[in-house]
């Protein structure tokens, strides 16, 4: 046969010789669809990003989005990033529901789950959990009383200090690392495909477990050398943390910590996270060597957020000065809304000062819970304490938008800062990320 020959069938032949594959068709995947992204842009990206990351979780793009609320997960998840389950607030019931729901809502797309592996509390929390408040002086449960009185919550009626306090058992459960593993037990009976923890190493027994399921395990870190801990303790993934990020935070910046923990871990794969709530800041820290992002702060606002109404709108006003980093909620620094909590606790000379964790959780948990009901029912006293975890990026959250929304135009900006970048450098994009 002429090898010039045309047509369907010369084609057909041409496929058949042996060792030959066929191209793939040429097409946009969903995520480039909804960003209504034309054929013309960034070769490469109409196939999505091919970043290491990228085909080791099998996600469309690099977008790991973590939240406590189901919904925000499985909107992501869908939309070709990769939802991250907060667990740590559940009990392993609760914990076994919302994974349950999940499966159902995302049809086998790739999905984790988040929890706190403070692997140092264990001593602090030995005790039976029904012990933990004897471990509380006087002197701070006092305080909490007395900022109940002082702001007026519940109406201005009259608050005991052993009834402003969190319930032992959940708290107790929380913040050890054999609460974080019954946890983990729980997410292997679903087809997790991450599981990601805060504070401290993994415990041993957990590595073993997840090892022995193939599910890769991720820690959060706010500094080179924890970075190292973690790898060296079994981590597949970190997530270098700066401290613009909300929750518990180092003192390092996003800018300076990623590329450090790259080169220091390398070649294990790197999340930036702290700062990065558009597209324009996640080329940014694709520029910077991350493999991918990790973004916490920008789904609060979103429809599907169990954020309180009133959190949400005291978010949606706030600037990116009004965080700290503050230990009146958990005992450790976390970025976290000003508010007159954090500002009694801080700066008040009354005030004891916050204990270490896990005793400060267990003392301010259920008082915050309270709070954030008051100032639902709209006592503004409790409307002056209340406040939430959340990033210095609160300053860009200026609307309620859906979950799926979001996600689609921080892909679309992206697209548009790295097709900005190669123009001004004359060179002609491949669409394949830093890997």
């Amino acid at each position: 046969m002429d090898a010039r020959a045309t047509g369907p069938r010369a084609r057909a032949l041409h496929d058949e010789r042996p060792g030959y594959r066929r191209p793939r068709p040429r097409h946009r995947p969903r995520w480039a669809e909804r960003a209504g992204l034309d054929r013309g842009g960034p070769a490469g990206y109409r196939h999505g990003m091919r970043s290491e990351i990228a085909q080791m979780f099998g996600v469309e793009f690099p977008l790991f989005a973590f939240s406590h609320s189901r919904e925000v997960v499985a909107a992501v998840t869908n939309a070709g990033g990769f939802g991250v389950l907060g667990a740590a607030a559940c009990s392993p019931g609760q914990l076994d529901r919302k994974l349950s729901w999940l499966d159902r809502q995302v049809h086998g797309r790739p999905y984790g789950v988040s929890v706190l592996v403070p692997r140092r509390l264990d001593r602090a929390a030995a005790d039976p959990a029904a012990r933990l408040m004897e471990h509380i002086p006087d002197v701070h449960r006092d305080f909490v009383a007395h900022l109940f009185a002082k702001y007026g919550v519940g109406g201005g009626r009259r608050f005991t200090p052993d009834s402003v306090g969190g319930p032992p058992d959940e708290v107790g459960r929380r913040v050890t690392s054999s609460g974080a593993t019954g946890l983990v037990d729980v997410a292997l009976r679903h087809p997790v495909r991450l599981v990601a923890g805060g504070l401290g190493p993994p415990p041993a027994e957990m590595v073993d477990r997840t090892r022995a399921a193939g599910v890769p395990i991720a820690a959060l870190v706010g500094t080179v050398e924890h970075a190292r801990r973690q790898v060296a303790a079994g981590a597949d993934l970190i997530v270098a943390q700066g401290t613009e990020a909300g929750g518990h935070t180092g003192e390092v910046a996003t800018m300076v910590l990623v590329p450090q923990v790259v080169d220091a871990v390398a070649p294990v794969p790197v999340l930036a996270a702290g700062g990065i709530a558009n597209g324009r800041q996640m080329a940014a820290a694709l520029a910077l060597g991350a493999a991918g992002v990790w973004c916490g702060s920008v789904w609060l606002t979103t429809e599907e957020a169990e954020t309180p109404a009133v959190v949400k709108r005291k978010l949606l006003a706030a600037g990116s000065l009004d965080t700290v980093r503050s230990r009146s909620r958990t005992g450790k620094p976390a970025r976290q809304l000003v508010s007159a909590w954090t500002e009694e606790w801080d700066d008040a000379p009354e005030s004891p000062g916050p204990l270490p964790m896990p005793l400060q959780i267990l003392l301010a948990e259920g008082a915050l819970a309270r709070i954030a009901d008051a100032a639902e029912k709209g006592e503004p006293g409790a409307q002056e304490l209340v406040n939430h975890f959340v990033g210095q990026v609160v300053g860009q959250l200026d609307r309620v938008r859906p979950a799926r929304q979001v996600a689609d135009e921080m892909i679309a900006e992206f697209t548009t800062a790295v097709t900005r970048l190669t123009r001004l450098t004359g060179t002609r994009p491949t669409g394949r990320p830093p890997r």
